[in-house]
């Protein structure tokens, strides 16, 4: 996959992916997070290309915390 997060409309849709190993749902959330995709005047906020639509960096450091858990485990605010 040359740019597979151009194939998920949300990072926990990438994080919640039942095939992905954990290793890769961790590469393409970074690579989302990454500056490279920031929004121009909007740094808080990430899209990639092929992405229909920018999300805040605080979603995608949500959905980065889901990898974190014990699989059953709540994530706490």
């Amino acid at each position: 996959m040359s740019e597979p997060f151009s194939r998920f409309l949300h990072p926990f849709d990438v994080a919640h992916h039942p095939s992905l190993e954990p290793e890769v749902k961790r590469a393409i959330l970074a690579s989302w997070a990454s500056d490279r995709h920031a929004v121009r005047d909007r740094p808080a906020e990430r899209k990639p290309p092929g992405a229909r639509r920018a999300v805040p960096i605080d979603e995608l450091f949500a959905a980065m915390r889901t990898l974190d858990q014990r699989p059953g485990r709540e994530l706490s605010s």
